[in-house]
């Protein structure tokens, strides 16, 4: 039996994904993740940042390469991989990586549009370039609960965008 191994994280990726093949062909893409954590202190609240490497495979690579940018706003769903090994000092290290299975891109706002005021158009063009990359396949059954996910999904969006613009 399998033990729970399961990760959701969010946050900005650290530099533009790195992209390579295996010797056979398969597509590998390696990026780093900076995620904030705010928490209340004596003098108020403090800032936390930890950074992550997360690592993609075959077609979750590809899309990751393609839309992926530094700064760029994602939410990994994956698993933790430990990588272990002896130094040169023949001390042992080791290193704990994420393997994504799920990739989902914040949208990108158009900044010229914004700055010319047309904030709305800015919004609506960027909601067309957001991407839910996946190594899992939909099916029928899904279908629905994806429909609510992405309505959802998008009111919330439209709130905080109305919230920021007005």
């Amino acid at each position: 039996m399998n033990n729970l191994n399961s990760i959701l994280i969010e946050g900005n990726m650290v530099r533009d994904p790195q992209y390579r093949t295996t010797p056979k062909g398969t597509p590998v893409c390696n990026f780093s993740l900076a995620s904030n954590r705010y928490f209340r202190q004596e003098n108020g609240y403090e800032k936390e940042v930890s950074f992550f490497d997360v690592e993609t495979w075959a077609k979750l690579a590809d899309t990751c390469n393609n839309m992926g940018k530094k700064g760029r706003g994602v939410r990994v769903v994956g698993r933790l991989k430990q990588d272990r090994w002896t130094g040169n000092d023949g001390k042992p290290r080791s290193r704990i990586s994420i393997v994504a299975e799920h990739v989902e891109f914040r949208p990108e706002f158009k900044k010229e549009a914004a700055l010319d005021g047309d904030r709305k158009s800015a919004y609506s063009d960027n909601l067309a370039d957001e991407a839910v990359a996946s190594d899992f396949s939909r099916n029928d059954d899904d279908s629905a609960l994806i429909t609510e996910y992405e309505e959802t999904s998008q009111s919330v969006v439209m709130e905080e965008v109305a919230e920021t613009v007005f």
